[in-house]
């Protein structure tokens, strides 16, 4: 397997909500789910609260051929990604659209759709779980300091 980095993001009880949503919103593709009661080496009795055995141990999804990862994680409580922002590049500028409007239906928006002067295309926009989305359509020569 190659060096790779890789989004992990607990969504503390509603992650499989989040996966239902990113599918219905983004297309994502599911490439694998465990829960915590299909883990093979099961914690000691005790160590866990029975009302997490339902709960997303992990999961894949995939977004624009970029895997994500997720889980439920083993806390509860509101959902927290404010110093963080996934980054999803489209070829289409139509796309920008389409999806930040999509994110911004139970989410909000958070810079309006438009060109900069680094994308043909470009919104900003917080989804209904807190998750920021950077949607964009690069300029021919790429974002500063990007890797397009």
């Amino acid at each position: 397997m190659a060096n790779t980095v890789q989004p992990y993001l607990f969504f503390r009880g509603r992650c499989e909500e989040a996966i239902e949503y990113y599918k219905s919103t983004l297309g994502a593709d599911v490439k694998m789910l465990m829960r915590f009661r299909d883990n093979p080496d099961q914690p000691p009795p005790g160590a866990m609260p029975a009302e997490f055995a339902d709960r997303v141990m992990h999961a894949e999804i995939r977004v624009a051929g970029v895997d994500i990862l997720m889980s439920d994680g083993m806390n509860s409580g509101p959902l927290d990604f404010t110093c963080m922002s996934l980054a999803l590049s489209v070829d289409n500028p139509a796309e920008v659209d389409r999806l930040c409007n999509a994110l911004a239906a139970e989410g909000k928006m958070q810079m309006p759709i438009s060109p900069t002067f680094f994308a043909e295309r470009f919104g900003s926009v917080e989804d209904k779980f807190g998750v920021s989305w950077m949607v964009i359509t690069p300029k021919a020569g790429g974002v500063p300091g990007g890797s397009q």
